[in-house]
Parts: structure tokens; C-alpha cells; sequence
């Protein structure tokens, strides 16, 4: 696994590059045989803390991100490589969901067409709500909305107007679905998907 570890306003010593690859590895060897590559990048972050960026290409189209902040970069980097690990687990459980069920029967992929019209607050998951999600969180459709049309900064203006996390809608321009969302920081990511 291809593995890299970058510092932006910051030094990164041989024992955490080290420490980084021997992690990185493990948790690639225990999910995938074959993980294409990780990219690692601490930086300096408000408070006397460090933050720490995991871009992980596990497989293919398959893209693992965590983050992780602490006072020292080790701490910094185990908080991120959780998640990441976290997600791992998470995508390999529902592979292996997907194929065989619970009790050895094969299952269905949930079909749209499955949601009901007025899909207030629906569960498609056959376990109860609690507050402990574990390894697969329940699924909940909360409405059906319209897909608007409009410009990039149409679309950020109505993700402002309707106070949401993210906002899909189709770009008036290229006529391909988008998704504009707010970022972690603060500003406007943009999702637009690849041509040709």
C-alpha cells in the first residue's frame, strides 16, 4: 500500500511516519488485500492542537475519509484512523449483508419504488430506533422531495434558505445532478460528476 505522509505548517518525524505506515497497514491488511493507497496530512489547527486528514483509496471507486483532532499528532492520527477503520468495517459488513441476510437467506436491495409516496420519518431497517447504531445505522427516508434545477450559487443560496446539510439538485448548465453540502470548516463544498 502506497502510503503518504505530509505536514502543513508542520514537521512530521520519522517515528510518526513510521508509526503512521505500520497502522495504515494493518488496518488495510485486515479489510482489503489489495488497498491501492493512503494519503495522511497533519496541520496546525486552532488552540494549540493538531489536526490530521486521512484520504484513504481502499479499492477502486472506494474512498475512506477521517479526521481526527488532538493535542499531540500521534492521538490526532488514531482518532482519524478509528473512523476510517470504523467505516471499513462498516462498508465490509454491508457487502457481505447485501449477498447473504441475517438467518443464511439471500436478500433485497431496497427498491425505490419500496418508499412510500409520504415517506415521513419511515425506518427500512428491521431493527428498533436506539440511540446505540453499532456497525450499521438505521436507514430513514424523511420525505420525498423535488429535485430542483438551478445554478451553482442558486443551489447554495437555497441550501442557506433551507438550512440543510447538503442539497442535491441539477445543474442548469451541464443537466447532471449535483451536491452542493456544507463542509466541516465552514465553507460550500460542490460534488459534480466526472464527464466523459
Amino acid at each position: 500500500m502506497d502510503i503518504r505522509v505530509s505536514g502543513h505548517q508542520m514537521d512530521t518525524g520519522d517515528a510518526l511516519r513510521t508509526h503512521v505506515g505500520d497502522r495504515m497497514n494493518a488496518i488495510a491488511d485486515k479489510y482489503f488485500a489489495r488497498a491501492i493507497s493512503a494519503h495522511v496530512t497533519f496541520g496546525r489547527a486552532p488552540h494549540d492542537a493538531i489536526d490530521c486528514d486521512i484520504v484513504a483509496h481502499v479499492m477502486q471507486g472506494v474512498v475512506m475519509k477521517g479526521h481526527g483532532r488532538a493535542r499531540e499528532a500521534h492521538a490526532a492520527f488514531e482518532a482519524a484512523a478509528e473512523r476510517v477503520e470504523k467505516q471499513l468495517r462498516r462498508y465490509m459488513g454491508r457487502l457481505k449483508d447485501r449477498h447473504v441476510g441475517s438467518n443464511g437467506a439471500a436478500t433485497r436491495a431496497l427498491n425505490i419504488d419500496d418508499i412510500p409516496g409520504d415517506a415521513g420519518y419511515t425506518v427500512f431497517d428491521g431493527t428498533e430506533e436506539s440511540d446505540d447504531v453499532g456497525d450499521a445505522p438505521v436507514v430513514v427516508a424523511e420525505t420525498r422531495v423535488d429535485i430542483p434545477e438551478a445554478a451553482v450559487a442558486d443551489a447554495v443560496m437555497m441550501l442557506d434558505l433551507r438550512d440543510t446539510n447538503a442539497l442535491l439538485f441539477r445543474n442548469a448548465q451541464t443537466g447532471a445532478h449535483n451536491m452542493v453540502y456544507r463542509r466541516r470548516d465552514g465553507t460550500i463544498g460542490w460534488v459534480e460528476p466526472a464527464r466523459g
